[in-house]
């Protein structure tokens, strides 16, 4: 990954500007030239190249001018970089817009999802949401194994094969010990935990497993082409550091109002910086903003999957820590961006409930028409007869309906036992483990029973 350029130093291009003219400092600095121009927070390195900056300024006075409406919305975070120097963020126009919508549509739209609302089949999707969560969190972070393999490990619980899947495994069981524990305050205990549950059995050093790196020989580089991107701060500076972010997660370290959303993804941000353990930070990473978006009451966030977005587009989210670094530790680029993560996941959750819905509607319409199947059947097996529908090929587990549905093995087997019983699916045996498949013409099986 090419680095981006660093932006001119401010001080040395006010001083040129104004040995150049004052009364055209005069007149830059006048101009209303906003923080987030175009409804963008552009670093200088994509901004150097935009055509046509306004009031006929040079990209360079452009710059000035931005940079000066930025440093007075800054404001600083509790927390500082390797030099000592204080990171900062902005709350300009498209950062209050971005959050606005992550509570519009995170909160009162998804709280009022029919799915989500509903505890019947609220399970449901929240066991999907963590599995996704899971898979996609341990392939950014080079976990080679399918999807649909990957799934199907979940869901029937059996044991992983390698350590791609151990890892999936691990990222699925720290998302549910977030849950349990996103009432607790963050502790370096907490975190050190959090690490193991995530590595343990992934790491070349199994001994370095949910414990601080001791060696400074670290860095964070592009595995391509060999470029170094990140030098992270020494091994004897982390418990200090460790203790001061769990401060900050915490909110004991800072006064006056600070978005909830934005501390999370300082949180995340604060943490991958650091670089605290030999691996597995960028898993803890994501898992901390997860623990403190919970942890403030946006728990429509189980639900949602920031790393299959990231995963899209990986390059956007590491040029979001580099934008930050290479110009005055203003983490707002990678608020910005993570801001956008957000939205777009909460979105893609939006419509995936939207088409579900429509999904098992074709099904509940049968239902309907019919006072026996309403009385033979169960959301569960509502669900797994649409699947069923859309994919007349797919082989049905006791313990895959139970993963889905986080229901006892006893309740799935039941649910499967009985669809057996109505001619709706087959059950036969492959080795020691009955697998159930759906009957042939289904749809009629369905209008007969109606």
């Amino acid at each position: 990954m090419k680095m981006p350029l660093a932006p001119p130093n401010f001080q040395e291009l006010f001083q040129k500007i104004a040995n150049e003219s004052t009364k055209k400092l005069g007149e830059l600095l006048s101009y209303r030239i906003q923080a987030d121009p175009r409804g963008n927070y552009y670093h200088w390195d994509k901004l150097r190249h935009l055509k046509l900056p306004p009031h006929d300024l040079t990209h360079e006075s452009w710059w000035l001018a931005i940079k000066f409406t930025r440093r007075a919305l800054y404001k600083n975070i509790p927390h500082s970089d390797k030099h000592g120097n204080p990171f900062v963020f902005a709350e300009p126009d498209m950062v209050r817009r971005l959050l606005h919508e992550i509570d519009i549509h995170g909160g009162g739209e998804l709280k009022a999802s029919e799915q989500v609302a509903n505890p019947n089949t609220r399970d449901t999707y929240l066991i999907n949401s963590l599995i996704e969560e899971a898979i996609t969190s341990s392939q950014l972070e080079g976990a080679a194994t399918t999807r649909k393999v990957a799934k199907a490990m979940l869901r029937e619980k059996r044991k992983p094969r390698d350590k791609s899947e151990t890892m999936i495994l691990n990222n699925y069981n720290a998302m549910e010990f977030i849950n349990d524990n996103s009432n607790e305050e963050l502790t370096p205990e907490l975190i050190f935990e959090l690490h193991k549950i995530l590595t343990v059995n992934t790491l070349n050093n199994p001994t370095a497993v949910g414990k601080l790196r001791t060696s400074d020989e670290i860095y964070v580089g592009d595995e391509r082409d060999a470029t170094i991107l990140h030098i992270p701060p020494t091994a004897k500076e982390l418990k200090n550091r460790i203790r001061n972010l769990c401060e900050f997660a915490n909110a004991s370290s800072t006064s006056g109002f600070l978005h909830p959303v934005i501390r999370a993804i300082i949180l995340h941000f604060l943490l991958a910086y650091d670089h605290p353990f030999e691996d597995g930070n960028g898993r803890t990473a994501r898992a901390l903003f997860y623990w403190s978006m919970l942890k403030q009451g946006y728990w429509t966030m189980e639900f949602i999957s920031i790393s299959r977005i990231l995963k899209a587009a990986p390059a956007k989210y590491a040029r979001a820590y580099l934008h930050t670094e290479t110009d005055e530790n203003d983490v707002t680029y990678f608020i910005v961006h993570q801001l956008g993560v957000i939205n777009r996941a909460i979105n893609d959750l939006l419509e995936y409930l939207r088409r579900k819905s429509n999904e098992l509607k074709t099904v509940e319409d049968l239902v309907k028409k019919s006072l026996a199947l309403q009385s033979l059947l169960n959301y569960r097996q509502i669900a797994l007869i649409n699947r069923a529908l859309k994919r007349p090929e797919a082989i049905f587990y006791v313990n895959s309906h139970r993963g889905a549905h986080n229901v006892t093995y006893d309740t799935a087997r039941t649910d499967l036992l009985k669809l057996v019983e109505l001619g709706i699916l087959e059950k036969t045996k492959i080795g020691k483990a009955f697998v159930f498949s759906a009957s042939e013409n289904l749809n009629q099986k369905l209008a007969s029973l109606k």
